[in-house]
């Protein structure tokens, strides 16, 4: 069965050409070469662009192995380009291509051509629609300004999404969303039909692939240590915490030390192969970051709970992850909100309190407050929500979202208060 996913496929179609060069980026075996080479392949010959004018390669294949030299990669695509009609060039895993140099003989200099000189070189014929994948985000997206002299445009993938995922889950939605939490939404894994084969692929998957690459791509001698920073991460999703935190958790619970300084470029390194994304706090009647701790989230929980062995499944930090993931999948810009309060403590005087919001998600002019609460039934439970959201004193919406299916009603606040099944099947009902 083919998977739709509409939010990335529309975004390649609203690019088309566009006279930039279509970066699609994303974790590993997330399905960026299916969205660029299947979905997108069949939009364009359904629209009557010629098969022979879609040039395609993938670079991670053996066969290609060749074309990971520059020059090499450049003349297999301009050999195949036979007329003046549009052709759409499609290059999978582009970070296969080597850097190499080359000796200018008239001016006796040395010119270093890497596959940021293939693309710009192919930018400049006025016939090619470029597209390229990758999963490095340091070669990519950190460079594309730069690199491309403005004329790179990031499409960012993700795993299947839940409602993605129920387009293939055969099965109640109620029991998809517990196979959701505990697997996540990477494509083989959805696709395996066993705890067994899940675990397997995913446990493997992170080691084998996701782990090795981080190291071997920026060199880090101490693997062991930062596999144990992804420990502490995956332990602590939806809890604040820094790299000076983690560092005295090193000390004192695990009696190594590991600085700070490592533990924040391992971090960064781990952003930039997509495998974590990071959320700061935001003083909201303040406006302006607050820099001291911020919390962290996985790209898949399949892969976070893989990692932790399956152990350490609550549906309270798991269900938060999987909104942050959505939200940023739609387009915001997510932070954590903080709100303080005025009150006075038990000897009457004066105190600032800091009340906190999951999420602030902006995007545009749109900003939405969300809380993410698994049950608000009881009633202190339910005024400990509402407390944050009733002290903001703009207009923009606040929801509530709750465990199960729950169908959406807003209550005597204002506030939309919905069932995480609901909201993640239909999100555009409750953004906009």
């Amino acid at each position: 069965m083919q998977v739709k996913r509409d939010v990335f496929l529309n975004r390649l179609i609203a690019r088309k050409e566009n006279g930039m060069v279509k970066v699609i980026t994303g974790l590993r075996r997330c399905g960026k070469s299916y969205l660029l080479s299947v979905l997108y392949k069949n939009y364009l010959l359904s629209q009557n662009v010629a098969d022979d004018h879609i040039i395609e390669i993938a670079l991670d294949e053996a066969e290609n192995y060749k074309y990971h030299n520059p020059l090499k990669l450049d003349s297999f695509i301009k050999e195949k380009i036979k007329d003046n009609d549009t052709y759409y060039v499609f290059i999978d895993e582009i970070q296969y291509v080597k850097k190499i140099k080359v000796k200018d003989e008239q001016l006796d200099e040395v010119e270093e051509i890497t596959f940021y000189s293939v693309l710009n070189s192919l930018m400049r014929r006025y016939n090619i629609d470029l597209y390229v994948t990758g999963s490095n985000s340091k070669m990519l997206s950190n460079d594309i300004r730069t690199e491309f002299r403005g004329r790179g445009d990031e499409v960012h993938i993700t795993p299947f999404t839940f409602s993605e995922f129920m387009q293939v889950y055969d099965g109640d939605v109620r029991d998809g969303w517990e196979e959701y939490l505990v697997y996540g939404g990477l494509p083989l894994a959805v696709m395996a039909l066993d705890h067994e084969s899940k675990s397997r692929y995913l446990k493997n998957l992170f080691e084998e692939t996701y782990l090795k690459d981080v190291v071997e791509r920026n060199k880090i001698r101490k693997p062991e240590s930062l596999s144990e920073v992804l420990d502490v991460l995956a332990s602590s999703i939806g809890s604040f915490t820094n790299p000076l935190k983690i560092e005295n958790t090193f000390k004192t619970v695990r009696h190594t030390i590991l600085k700070s300084k490592t533990i924040s470029s391992y971090i960064a390194k781990l952003k930039d192969s997509f495998l974590i994304d990071e959320a700061r706090r935001y003083n909201i009647k303040g406006r302006k970051y607050i820099s001291a701790q911020t919390k962290f989230y996985f790209s898949d929980v399949g892969l976070r709970n893989a990692r932790l062995g399956f152990r350490q499944l609550e549906e309270t930090h798991i269900m938060e992850n999987i909104i942050y993931n959505e939200l940023k999948v739609q387009g915001f810009d997510v932070d954590v909100g903080i709100v303080e309060k005025h009150e006075k403590n038990e000897e009457k005087h004066g105190c600032k309190r800091q009340l906190e919001i999951d999420f602030v998600a902006n995007r545009g002019n749109k900003r939405f407050y969300i809380q993410s609460a698994l049950s608000i039934d009881d009633l202190e439970k339910a005024q400990q929500e509402k407390r944050s959201l009733s002290n903001i004193d703009d207009s923009f919406r606040k929801l509530i979202i709750v465990g199960g299916k729950k169908p959406a009603y807003i209550d005597e606040s204002g506030y939309v208060i919905v069932g995480v099944i609901n909201f993640l099947l239909s999100p555009n009902e409750y953004l906009t």
